[in-house]
């Protein structure tokens, strides 16, 4: 699990997706790996992620997560179709613990100092932060960094290009979850170029604003 925190990490960006036709799996795949970021998380918001999932993992060069995974069966699903990782919008103790079972990386939400304390009592360090923008965004991620030492954040919702150096500036911000690089118009209307070209937008501001090492 820690080779997907790495891989994260260095991807800076986690485009979150959502897909109404596991058709246009392929080509949103396509377009993340052509703009440069390899890495994407399928939310279970609509009954075509686990087959989309499915799709995206085959193709073997790009790393897929599960997200807006609310029971220990949707982990079953989106392990069984490739997911790496499983991401929570909350802290579900059931979900971890199938995480663990499963052997991923679980991500669940956390906005408080109780579930960030429920968090490494279940053994996680890292932890996705949600809704980050009318949660205290950057500013709330750095006083709980200052209080859980060597924990790690995935702030998502509420993020965009205005506000991305806010979240990268913060030492324990691994990555940052966003869909404004995969508008969910363009992927239905199959205009995977222009995906692509925000996807590389994207990724050479993250590189400005936290540059590789």
């Amino acid at each position: 699990m820690s080779d997907v925190l790495t891989q994260l990490a260095q991807a800076r960006l986690v485009p979150v997706v959502v897909l109404d036709d596991a058709a246009d799996a392929d080509g949103l795949a396509g377009a993340l790996v052509d703009g440069g970021l390899p890495v994407a998380e399928v939310t279970f918001r609509t009954a075509a992620a686990p087959e989309a999932i499915r799709r995206m993992a085959d193709r073997g060069d790009i790393l897929i997560g599960a997200g807006t995974v609310l029971t220990p069966a949707q982990v079953d699903k989106a392990v069984d179709a490739g997911a790496r990782y499983v991401v929570s919008p909350g802290l579900s103790r059931a979900v971890v613990e199938r995480c663990h079972e499963r052997g991923v990386l679980a991500l669940p939400g956390t906005v408080t100092a109780t579930e960030i304390q429920a968090a490494l009592e279940l053994g996680l360090s890292t932890v996705k932060f949600f809704p980050a923008g009318t949660s205290g965004g950057a500013p709330a991620i750095k006083g709980f960094a200052a209080v859980f030492g060597g924990l790690s954040f995935v702030p998502t919702g509420g993020v965009s290009p205005a506000n991305l150096q806010d979240y990268l500036d913060i030492p324990a911000v691994k990555a940052v979850g966003g869909s404004w690089m995969v508008p969910q118009k363009l992927v239905a209307a199959h205009e995977f170029q222009a995906v692509t070209d925000l996807v590389s937008e994207a990724v050479a501001l993250a590189e400005k604003l936290r540059p590789s090492v």
